[in-house]
């Protein structure tokens, strides 16, 4: 290729005019001894390798264009004799002319802004390049919020070196690949890190361990038809990857140059003849060389266009236009020499001043650095299972375009791994919190970023990506799935749509159209002995109270207001406390009686209709006056529980005071407590005057019904709250009707024999 260069040069009449170019090749064998070797051999004789003595030539060369993993080796040797140098690569920190584009970095830094990979991990070739480059993209990353998961070195050693001396370090970046948690690994390095990185990876295949979920973006061009081997290597764990390279055209002439390049024309070219032999793995016939397969004798009529990408590239690389415009640079800036009054203009400066058009119409120019002023291409590479590849162009960095067309990417043309979802982003947190640790970094640096992604707690969105803090939702509002939004709660209450509602509704109407029927039974029966025996008018009483008590539930059902919060727990406290005075009315009556039976008693004068108003007055007055001190103190109001229930709002009535709240179930539980006791002590009177059993039984129910009410009702939340206090309202009136009442009313009805006043004198 290069002598297509130097043959359009020679042919161009405006271009070094009577100036015949020439040019050596020397191979490096990725070894800095072999480089050291070939930069002696061209300050040496053809002949014999004496250094630093030519007789035989007039002038020592007058550039050198090298690879960038060798120009540090010929650096330190070529600048002595001041030989201009040229390299394609990266290296802003030398005083040579490049072929490169100083915007690498950056370049990078758009590509995961773009995707928003922000959580990285960085493999480096440890040399000077490596540290320059990690030192130069570490603090630009950092500023827009790219942190690293891991930094690591690849060992510095030639391509013949012992790889056993890299095996240690090897498996210790493995381990750190197999443990990471970042999708994306930015490698910086040549061509050898490459074959050590893909040494390493084999790890994977056997183990199955799956490293081809990874996105590997590399800043350096690889080629890998420089190595023979790497023809039968699977490279199949860069199916994916994304390359930067400098902006490549197709030279005019190149494709034609190449297709007639072979052996048979070019018989005095041993180049080409080995090349020849190492691509198409054949041998030429020769007295030298034994053939053992008559089918793998090379003809020289072979054809490029059937080797592989792997083996050979036929479109122009961006190695190959770098080389192309430096060899262009080099003859512009000999061309100005020649036409300049100071002919010992220094060559350096000269070299850098160049600006000229190449033959594909781009401008080649410089900057102060010495550095190739021009863009990038974003490259994808698409690996198939015949062990071949192809190198996509997907996307562009122009540097002097606007700003909304600096970067620019064809994600359609883009083949991502086959594990790698790029929809799910999986190197970001999307709704998420953060918390700092500290990572292991080069020692030249400092920690700056590292994160761990926890979800946001309850209550608790993250509108934004990447945000360091987690915003409440408004009181009214709860957090979607994602926790990126607000959702409105849903208002609820205790009504007549719902299931609940409606079955405690039926069961509070069922059960007072039963006390309904009880009541009407007594007063059909009430001159029957057995209404008579147990003081009508208390039964009466009761049956009210019961009949009101299942009413009452009306009010905890449907939508709170202010007149039903003021009037539904005095009302039932009040109420359910005329019933249970009632019932102490009554056993007390019932033993004073029997006490005012015996000779000279003086119980007779208590025995009468005014003790017993007076019990359920008293007792009805005191719980009036606690409800009265409740009203007037701290009254219920309709309020609203937004804290309650994540996703609702429950509309209920706030009891103003939990402490009188509590002081009206109390004292009814006091009235249920003493009916209990002197209904005990009154268990071995008459049965036929004495209910004393039934009501022991009725109280029993009623304090094991109140008791389980108070750890229920804390328990719960929201419409559930009024469910348990209805349900105990329902359970302990039902109590009462059915151990006091249910008796009565089964002689009554079924046994009328047993319901007469000799029956009752007799017993």
């Amino acid at each position: 290729m290069t002598g297509l260069y130097f043959r359009q040069i020679s042919e161009n009449l405006q271009l070094l005019a009577n100036v015949t170019l020439g040019f050596n090749i020397y191979n490096s064998n990725f070894s800095p001894s072999w480089t050291f070797l070939a930069s002696m051999r061209l300050l040496s004789m053809h002949s014999r390798f004496i250094p630093n003595y030519k007789c035989d030539l007039g002038n020592i060369p007058i550039a050198v264009i090298g690879g960038p993993d060798i120009c540090l080796h010929m650096l330190n040797l070529l600048s002595i004799y001041k030989i201009p140098q040229v390299f394609p690569g990266s290296h802003k920190f030398l005083s040579v002319p490049i072929i490169t584009t100083p915007s690498l970095g950056k370049g990078i830094l758009l590509l995961l802004l773009h995707f928003r990979w922000t959580w990285i991990g960085l493999l480096s070739v440890k040399d000077e390049a490596g540290e320059k480059f990690v030192q130069d993209v570490v603090p630009k990353f950092s500023q827009h919020g790219i942190c690293f998961n891991f930094m690591e070195w690849f060992p510095n050693v030639a391509f013949y070196s012992d790889f056993m001396d890299v095996m240690d370090k090897g498996l210790e970046i493995y381990e750190i690949l197999m443990k990471s948690t970042s999708s994306v690994i930015i490698i910086f390095g040549e061509l050898r890190t490459m074959l050590i990185l893909r040494t390493l990876l084999r790890f994977s295949e056997v183990e199955d361990l799956g490293l081809r979920e990874k996105i590997w973006v590399m800043p350096a061009q690889m080629d890998f038809t420089s190595v023979s081997l790497n023809r039968n290597w699977d490279i199949c764990f860069l199916h994916g990857a994304l390359s930067f390279s400098s902006n490549s055209k197709e030279v005019f002439g190149f494709q034609e140059f190449l297709q007639s390049r072979n052996p048979t024309t070019e018989p005095h070219d041993g180049f080409i003849r080995d090349f020849w032999e190492q691509v198409f793995e054949c041998s030429f016939p020769n007295t030298k060389k034994r053939i053992k397969r008559p089918e793998n004798i090379c003809t020289g009529e072979e054809r490029l266009q059937a080797l592989p990408a792997s083996a050979f590239e036929l479109n122009m690389s961006g190695h190959s236009y770098n080389v192309y415009n430096a060899v262009y640079a080099v003859a512009h800036a000999l061309q100005s020499m020649h036409s300049s009054k100071y002919k010992q203009r220094n060559w350096m400066n000269l070299e850098k001043s160049v600006s000229f058009n190449n033959n594909v119409g781009e401008k080649i120019s410089f900057d102060r650095y010495g550095e190739f002023i021009g863009g990038l291409d974003i490259i994808n590479w698409i690996t198939f299972p015949n062990r071949s590849f192809s190198k996509v162009k997907v996307g562009r960095i122009d540097h002097f375009a606007p700003l909304d067309k600096i970067f620019n990417i064809h994600l359609e043309f883009i083949t991502w791994p086959e594990t790698f979802n790029q929809v799910r982003d999986r190197v970001i947190c999307y709704f998420s919190k953060f918390k700092t640790k500290q990572i292991k970094i080069p020692s030249f640096w400092k920690p700056f970023c590292c994160y761990d992604c926890l979800p946001c707690p309850e209550g608790k969105i993250s509108a934004e990506r990447d945000t360091a803090d987690c915003s409440p939702c408004p009181e009214d509002q709860y957090p979607n799935h994602n926790k990126n939004a607000c959702i409105p709660k849903v208002i609820t209450f205790l009504s007549y749509e719902d299931a609940l509602g409606i079955s405690l509704a039926i069961c509070a109407l069922s059960f007072a159209f039963i006390t309904s029927y009880v009541l009407r039974i007594f007063i059909q029966h009430r001159d029957t002995p057995i209404v008579k025996a147990n003081n009508r008018n208390l039964t009466y009483v009761i049956l009210i109270s019961l009949l009101l008590s299942f009413l009452c539930v009306l009010l905890f059902i449907g939508r709170p207001n202010k007149f039903v919060c003021l009037l539904r727990q005095p009302a039932f406290g009040i109420i359910f406390s005329v019933a249970v005075s009632c019932l102490l009315a009554k056993t007390i009556v019932v033993v004073l009686a029997f006490m005012a039976t015996k000779p000279g008693s003086k119980m007779r004068k208590w025995v009468g209709k005014k003790m017993v108003s007076s019990i359920v007055f008293s007792c009805t007055l005191v719980q009036a006056i606690i409800c009265a001190s409740w009203l007037m103190t701290f009254p219920p109001y309709p309020d609203s529980d937004k804290h309650s229930m994540s996703q609702e709002i429950v509309l209920e009535c706030n009891e103003g005071s939990v402490t009188m709240f509590y002081c009206v179930l109390g004292f009814m539980g006091f009235l249920a407590t003493v009916s209990f006791s002197a209904a005990f002590l009154a268990r071995k009177l008459p049965d036929s005057f004495n209910e004393a059993k039934f009501i022991t039984f009725s109280m029993f129910v009623f304090c094991s019904v109140w008791l389980s009410f108070v750890p229920s009702y804390l328990s719960t939340k929201g419409k559930y709250m009024v469910a348990v206090e209805i349900f105990s309202i329902l359970s302990s009136s039902a109590g009462l009707l059915g151990c006091i009442f249910a008796p009565k009313c089964f002689i009554i009805l079924f046994k009328p024999e047993q319901n007469s006043k000799h029956l009752l004198m007799k017993r």
